[in-house]
């Protein structure tokens, strides 16, 4: 039997704005502390477990710094024929990216991660989301990479954004395109005897 832990404090392991705004939408009360990893130490080539690995690292991270917690932490990666596309270094990358996305299916996954810290008691799941986009000219993709939205963003899109003018059809959690699979996030605080409603 889990112990009780509603009463402790939520806090979120990311400085990403939009994983910020589903909590606020959710109506929590939260605290930012971002996980600081170095993403490139972790070698794992399947997607599905690294992105699970990459969410409990950033919560750990943290499991340190705070008393009492629920720990939320999350890492989300796109992945176009088994190959990851992560965020974007520059234009020209960004470009490359959305002219491979152009027309075809891709995978959306989103791993979350919610640790107790007074016990290490730890949660970790993935979400996967199909997402096809629309065929996209050149000139509507440099005018989408003029607007700067692509460049902190994992295959360099945000569907939440002016991104969302390209995809054609979505099969699976909107939520965990935009970075927090929040279906997921309330299973795991209902195992905390955390509740959100």
């Amino acid at each position: 039997m889990t112990e009780n832990k509603s009463r402790a404090k939520l806090v979120l392991a990311s400085s990403s704005p939009r994983r910020e705004e589903i909590m606020k939408q959710l109506k929590l009360k939260f605290t930012i502390v971002p996980g600081k990893i170095d993403e490139s130490e972790f070698t794992e080539k399947n997607p599905d477990k690294l992105v699970k690995i990459l969410a409990l690292e950033k919560a750990k991270s943290v499991s340190d710094l705070v008393e009492d917690a629920l720990i939320i932490a999350a890492d989300t990666i796109v992945v176009l024929e088994d190959k990851i596309l992560g965020k974007p270094e520059d234009n020209a990358e960004a470009k490359r990216q959305l002219k491979l996305l152009s027309g075809k299916e891709h995978q959306v996954m989103t791993g979350i991660a919610v640790l107790y810290s007074e016990t290490g008691e730890v949660y970790v799941e993935n979400n996967i989301t199909l997402v096809k986009m629309l065929n996209m000219s050149d000139e509507k993709i440099d005018k989408y990479i003029s607007t700067g939205e692509p460049l902190d963003k994992a295959g360099s899109y945000g569907i939440q954004g002016f991104g969302g003018l390209f995809v054609e059809v979505i099969k699976g959690s909107y939520y965990s395109v935009v970075g927090l699979p929040i279906h997921q996030l309330a299973e795991i605080l209902d195992k905390f005897n955390y509740g959100i409603l």
